[in-house]
């Protein structure tokens, strides 16, 4: 059961969830993480994933408010890249209640490259 003083991490773990529970969203988190660390300028990824660019923007702010993603000016260009830090603190934290106090997953069965 989660100690009272981790509400703060609770609640920011859930709006994090909440950001990638998106389908679209989950989808651009996936591509940026496979063009890490440099990331994409905001037309490869509408491109690559077919998203108009005004609701691709909605979906990146929504990310970036969440600090899953960072941006990155280069003269007129938006760069967009994972933040790999933010992403690893979720997975800690689904991770350290499943997997270590219980042993309800074994770590060793958690397949993250197929």
């Amino acid at each position: 059961m989660p100690k009272k003083d981790d509400s703060a991490l609770i609640t920011r773990c859930a709006d994090m969830f909440s950001a990638i529970g998106a389908e679209p969203r989950l989808r651009i988190v996936r591509l940026l993480l496979s063009a890490h660390p440099e990331g994409l300028v905001v037309g490869e990824i509408g491109g690559e994933l077919d998203i108009p660019s005004s609701t691709l923007s909605h979906h990146l702010e929504k990310l970036k408010n969440e600090d899953l993603v960072r941006v990155r000016r280069e003269g007129t260009f938006l760069w967009y890249s994972a933040n790999t830090d933010a992403l690893q603190d979720l997975l800690g934290f689904l991770y350290s209640e499943c997997c270590t106090r219980n042993k309800a997953i074994e770590p060793q069965k958690i397949l993250c490259c197929k």
